[in-house]
């Protein structure tokens, strides 16, 4: 359900991968009985009016039921404790123009991807939490 590289893509205002996302918690949110009657049909059949309205937009987000938001906001809080720093130790260090001139072009451009993820899931965890 995943793909390749096992992880969603998300932007500023809404889940680039959606069908990924869309079909993953459709299907860790069902009941048990749901899920046995999913895999009975061999997963659901296509629903061209469903598909139209997946959009994963950032308001769509906000409106999914509370168990898709709880593990979406679980998810989220997982992967940020992943990375070796917090949000405001990223901000932090982007303020402090000296200690960002010491940093490698390298590492201030690493430093400014961080950052920009761990905004992107700051938010999230506002839109579901």
């Amino acid at each position: 359900m995943v793909g390749e590289e096992g992880a969603f893509v998300l932007g500023w205002e809404e889940v680039l991968t959606e069908e990924e996302l869309s079909m993953t918690l459709k299907v860790l949110c069902m009941s048990e009985e749901e899920f046995k009657e999913y895999k009975e049909q061999d997963g659901w059949e296509d629903d061209s009016e469903e598909e139209e309205n997946s959009t994963l937009s950032n308001e769509a987000l906000s409106r999914l039921k509370t168990p898709c938001k709880k593990l979406l906001y679980d998810s989220v809080l997982l992967t940020l404790e992943s990375y070796g720093s917090d949000l405001k130790a990223e901000q932090d260090l982007l303020n402090n123009k000296e200690a960002y001139e010491k940093l490698s072009r390298r590492e201030q451009q690493a430093l400014h991807v961080r950052y920009g993820q761990k905004r992107i899931l700051h938010q999230l965890l506002e839109l579901v939490g």
